[in-house]
C-alpha cells in the first residue's frame, strides 16, 4: 500500500490539551469549608440558645435554600427549565428521598450509638459504587478500590468507641446509608443526565417540597408543638438573627454541594463526606476542646491520607481520559510542508536539473 492509499487515523480537531482549569476541587474545598462552618454554627446555636429542634432547623435550611434560589433566578443568574409532568414527578420523588434520608438518619440515632452510626455511614462510598455498577453500568479501576481502603479504615479508627445497637437500629442505619448513597447518585444524574438541571434550579424545585415534608415530619414527631411553646417563652431577636444566618449558610452549602456533585461524581462526594466527618472531629478538638485517644488521632491521619490517595487517583484518571488521541504512525505532510533545510535541498536539486 502506497503512502497516498494508506488510511489516515481519526484525529481530533484542535486536540491540544485544554488550558481551562478544572474547578471541581475548588468547589470541593468550598464544600468542606461551608460544611464545617455550618457544623460549628449548629453546635453554637444548640449550646448558646438551647435550640434542640432538629426538624425545625432542617425546615429553616430548606426554606432559606428555596428563597435563596428564587432570588438568584430573579436576578438572572439562571433560567429555570421548563419541565413536564414526568419531570415534576421526578422532582417530587427526589425531594421525598432527601427528606426521608434525614428522617431515617435521625430515627436511627435513637437506636444506636454515635460511634456505630458514624462507622456504618462511612460505608456510603461502597454503596455508591454498588448502585452505580448495578443501575448505571459504571466501572471503576482497581486503583480506585485500593484508594478507598485506608479511607474506610481511617474513619473506623477515628470514630472507635461504644458500638452498641439494636436490631432495628442496625437495619435503620444501613437503610439510611443506602438512602444517602442513592441521593448522591440521583443528584448527580439529575444534573448531568437527560434533565441537566442547573444546581440552583434543582435547589429551587426541591427545597419547597422538602420544606413541606419536613414540617409534616416535625408535626408527626411532636416537635412542632414543642417549638411553638419554645417560641412563646424563649424566642429572642438574637436567636431569630442566628437562625437566619444559619439558613443563609445552608443555602450556600446546598448550592456548592450540588455544583461539586455535578462537576465531580457521586463517589467523589461520598468520599468527601467521609473526610468531612473526620475533619469535624478535628474541629471539635480545636474549638470545643474534645479529647480523643491515640487510635482516634491515627484514624484521622489515615483518613486524610486515604482522601488524598483517592483525589490523586481520580485526577490521574481524569487526565488520562482527557488526553488527546495521537496517530498510530506519522501522517503524510501536506504539499509544500517541510522544514527549511528540506525545502532548500529540493530547490537545489531542481536548479541542477
Amino acid at each position: 500500500m502506497s503512502l497516498k492509499e494508506r488510511p489516515i487515523p481519526l484525529q481530533l480537531a484542535n486536540s491540544a490539551p485544554s488550558a481551562k482549569v478544572d474547578t471541581s476541587y475548588s468547589w470541593l474545598a468550598m464544600y468542606f469549608f461551608l460544611n464545617l462552618t455550618l457544623t460549628i454554627y449548629n453546635k453554637a446555636i444548640l449550646s448558646t440558645f438551647h435550640f434542640s429542634f432538629p426538624w425545625t432547623l432542617t425546615g429553616i435550611h430548606t426554606l432559606c435554600s428555596g428563597v435563596g434560589a428564587l432570588i438568584m433566578a430573579k436576578l438572572g443568574y439562571f433560567t429555570p427549565a421548563q419541565l413536564g409532568e414526568r419531570e415534576n414527578m421526578i422532582m417530587l420523588m427526589f425531594s421525598f428521598l432527601y427528606t426521608l434520608n434525614i428522617a431515617i438518619s435521625n430515627v436511627s440515632l435513637n437506636e444506636v450509638s454515635v460511634a456505630f452510626h458514624q462507622v456504618v455511614r462511612a460505608m456510603t462510598p461502597v454503596f455508591t459504587i454498588a448502585i452505580s455498577i448495578l443501575f448505571l453500568g459504571k466501572r471503576y479501576s482497581a486503583l480506585t478500590y485500593l484508594s478507598l481502603l485506608p479511607l474506610l479504615l481511617g474513619v473506623y479508627m477515628a470514630t472507635v468507641g461504644d458500638y452498641s445497637y439494636t436490631a432495628m437500629g442496625f437495619f435503620l442505619t444501613v437503610l439510611g446509608t443506602v438512602l444517602a448513597a442513592t441521593k448522591t447518585v440521583v443528584t448527580n444524574r439529575i444534573q448531568i443526565g437527560r434533565l441537566q438541571l442547573h444546581p440552583l434550579d434543582l435547589l429551587l424545585r426541591m427545597s419547597p417540597l422538602a420544606f413541606v415534608q419536613t414540617v409534616i415530619f416535625s408535626w408527626m414527631k411532636g416537635e412542632l408543638d414543642d417549638m411553638v411553646s419554645f417560641c412563646r417563652t424563649d424566642m429572642s431577636y438574637k436567636l431569630i438573627l442566628a437562625l437566619l444566618v444559619n439558613g443563609v449558610i445552608a443555602f450556600f452549602l446546598n448550592y456548592v454541594s450540588f455544583t461539586a456533585n455535578k462537576k465531580t461524581s457521586a463517589l467523589t462526594m461520598t468520599v468527601a463526606a467521609n473526610v468531612k466527618q473526620v475533619l469535624s472531629i478535628v474541629v471539635a478538638v480545636t474549638v470545643f476542646h474534645t479529647t480523643i485517644g491515640f487510635l482516634n488521632g491515627l484514624g484521622i491521619i489515615m483518613t486524610l491520607i486515604g482522601g488524598a490517595c483517592y483525589s490523586y487517583v481520580d485526577l490521574r484518571e481524569k487526565n488520562q481520559r482527557a488526553r488527546p488521541m495521537t496517530p498510530a504512525y506519522p501522517l503524510p505532510s501536506p504539499p509544500g510542508a517541510g522544514t527549511a533545510s528540506e525545502k532548500e535541498e529540493l530547490l537545489s536539486v531542481r536548479t541542477v536539473a
